[in-house]
């Protein structure tokens, strides 16, 4: 029988799930981490403030299960974004938090590849049932969508390649492109804006589905038009 003043084993931070949360909000975070860890079993947060911080971490931490990722914050491009960290860190679950409860968000995000949609309007244990059945490996839809009327002008038609002006592209996209259009590698940008190679991956392909073209050579053309390059 071991004596009551033996000192209990403390977990080591490799011994369960690690999580990125990516929200410009501080106290949100904090709310989150600790239902992350206390409710869910995580053991480690890892906490960030914008899609670049996100990014790095998820580059940095190859253990990574779930990210949760904030739609409004610094960085951020909409499904565009959410698109390329799918394809970029296929095996992470990445989920919307966010504020909006608008229908077009939603679907928006949905149609990106995101695990799930969660409002920060919910409960904590409302949250906390919806990263339940994300983690379980199946995709959450507020309940409420089902009541919310379709607009009339939900359906947003294909872009055609090249009718995307730079005034859509977030500070970070924009400057990826000038180095683009400069033939700049993926590792030489990393080294030029001081971020990771991985960080500019993701940056690349959502600037290519922003700009609807396929290869860095369409976008090297059309982003010398846009600067005034040619």
């Amino acid at each position: 029988m071991s004596s009551p003043f033996t000192p209990t084993k403390q977990p080591s931070p490799t011994d369960g799930p690690v999580a990125v949360v990516a929200d410009d909000d501080a106290f949100f975070r904090l709310a989150l981490t600790t239902l992350l860890v206390r409710r869910l079993g995580f053991a480690r947060v890892v906490e960030t403030g914008s899609l670049d911080e996100a990014l790095a971490a998820l580059a940095e931490t190859p253990e990574a299960s779930l990210a949760l990722f904030d739609l409004r914050m610094p960085g951020m491009a909409g499904a565009a974004s959410l698109s390329a960290v799918r394809e970029c860190f296929p095996t992470v679950k990445a989920a919307i938090l966010s504020g909006s409860t608008d229908r077009d968000d939603i679907l928006t995000a949905l149609a990106a590849g995101s695990h799930g949609y969660v409002p920060k309007t919910l409960s904590p244990p409302e949250v906390v049932s919806a990263l339940e059945i994300i983690l379980n490996g199946a995709i959450y839809v507020p309940p409420f969508l089902a009541d919310l009327p379709v607009p009339a002008h939900s359906a947003r038609g294909g872009k055609e390649a090249g009718d995307v002006s730079l005034t859509s592209l977030t500070r970070r996209q924009r400057d990826v492109l000038e180095q683009i259009v400069d033939g700049r590698s993926n590792k030489e940008i990393a080294r030029i804006l001081a971020l990771g190679e991985g960080t500019v991956k993701v940056h690349v392909a959502a600037l290519l589905r922003t700009l609807g073209v396929t290869n860095r050579a369409a976008a090297a053309a059309l982003g010398a038009r846009a600067l005034g390059r040619t």
